[in-house]
């Protein structure tokens, strides 16, 4: 059997395309043929995650049998009760298969977990999402075939962008008219051909064909800077992979979105220009903004809440400097459990920290500062550079330039 990896190539989506043509009709005339696109998206699945990823395959099916029993036992309970350990319980139980996954190749020197298959990543961050709002009683009940096709939307399985189950349900249960279809549709063709140019010609650009070199030259000057590898070939290769990382991701999140706008979905967007941003704030209100606005919602709000509620820290200001810090720190380990990544999580809530006392020392001074196009283009300048050395940190890069010497 033949694996596809989605996305991968122009050809997928003509494929795609020709197999949506009658859900697209259908969707024109104000109807959902619910049996065609589950027959489709079950299609789609197996060539994903069949062939010689069957494994993959193999995994999945359990995961989701493991969400699903443990959503529908807490939505039982929850009917009757509301006790918090039991909500804590719960969520834990929902993310241990990603933190086996995460956890696995450290403990085990770079082996991939059982657990592990394609999207298992925003599978997860969809489940807990619908366990904490059934904890807030902000979804009632969850039929298993909802929240299977919820999980399993195949346009946004493997990277994203993470949706929202109130705001899904809605879209795939009322069909949008003859009018708002057309323009969802003329949104999804553009936001596909947007995503080729930014995935294969500019990512491709940046990634196959820069960072190689940079890369190269980067490694040959490891002595630099007494040793450090400080060096311009490093600052070029900081300011490449940005632009290989920006435009491969949000092709991806494009053809996601483009593909959703196809099947009647809404699907949110994950960037907006991110690299015009004014503050490091700014920045995570525009970059990969539905994995940004699901931690802020579940993880800093909460955070915050918790500490309040019991009085572990008095003042409002450290109060959330300490959510921050969870709040990334969170973030930085679910990428991997590598110092890397833990460093980028730390260095970006250090960066909104001091961004935060920043913006209160110009709330209190605005009449002495000056505020003009100028200014913003220095603010911007600065947070591209910051936002860049960060990306620098997640690459890894630095990793091989420090402690790889042996494999030159």
């Amino acid at each position: 059997m033949i694996n596809v990896q989605p996305y991968a190539n122009p050809m997928y989506f003509v494929w795609l395309v020709l197999a949506l043509i009658p859900l697209m009709v259908g969707l024109f005339y104000g109807r959902r043929l619910q049996i065609y696109e589950a027959i489709l998206s079950a299609a789609v699945l197996v060539l994903i995650f069949g062939g010689n990823k069957w494994h993959q395959g193999v995994a999945l099916i359990v995961y989701m049998i493991w969400q699903v029993v443990l959503v529908q036992v807490y939505a039982r309970y929850r009917r009757q009760h509301n006790a918090t350990w039991v909500f804590i319980v719960t969520v834990i139980v929902s993310i241990i298969p990603l933190v086996l996954v995460k956890l696995t190749p450290a403990i085990t020197g770079g082996h991939n977990s059982w657990w592990g298959f394609l999207g298992v990543s925003y599978l997860s961050f969809k489940a807990v999402q619908v366990i904490m709002e059934l904890r807030d009683a902000t979804i009632k009940t969850m039929p298993i075939w909802d929240f299977v096709r919820f999980l399993l939307f195949f346009p946004t399985v493997s990277s994203g962008p993470i949706d929202r189950f109130r705001r899904f349900q809605k879209d795939y249960t009322e069909a949008p008219s003859q009018s708002d279809y057309l323009d969802m549709v003329g949104k999804g063709v553009h936001s596909i051909f947007l995503g080729l140019l930014y995935k294969f010609v500019l990512g491709y650009l940046f990634g196959s064909v820069m960072l190689p070199s940079v890369a190269q030259a980067a490694l040959a000057q490891r002595g630099a800077f007494f040793g450090l590898g400080l060096s311009w070939p490093l600052v070029g290769y900081m300011y490449v992979y940005s632009m290989y990382l920006f435009f491969d991701f949000a092709g991806y999140s494009l053809f996601a979105v483009g593909v959703s706008n196809l099947m009647g979905i809404d699907t949110p967007v994950n960037f907006n220009q991110p690299f015009r941003a004014l503050n490091i704030k700014d920045f995570w209100n525009r970059w990969h903004m539905t994995l940004s606005f699901w931690f802020r919602d579940f993880v800093f709000m909460r955070t915050t809440f918790f500490i309040m509620k019991h009085k572990l820290v008095k003042n409002r200001v450290h109060v959330s400097q300490v959510a921050y810090l969870v709040n990334f720190l969170i973030m930085g380990f679910w990428h991997g459990v590598t110092w890397y990544y833990i460093v980028y999580g730390l260095f970006h809530a250090g960066a909104i920290i001091i961004n935060d006392i920043w913006l209160r020392y110009k709330k209190r001074h605005r009449k002495q500062l000056p505020h003009n196009r100028w200014t913003q283009a220095l603010a911007i300048v600065v947070t591209f550079n910051v936002v860049c050395f960060s990306f620098l940190i997640f690459s890894g890069f630095l990793n091989t330039l420090w402690f790889t010497h042996g494999m030159r």
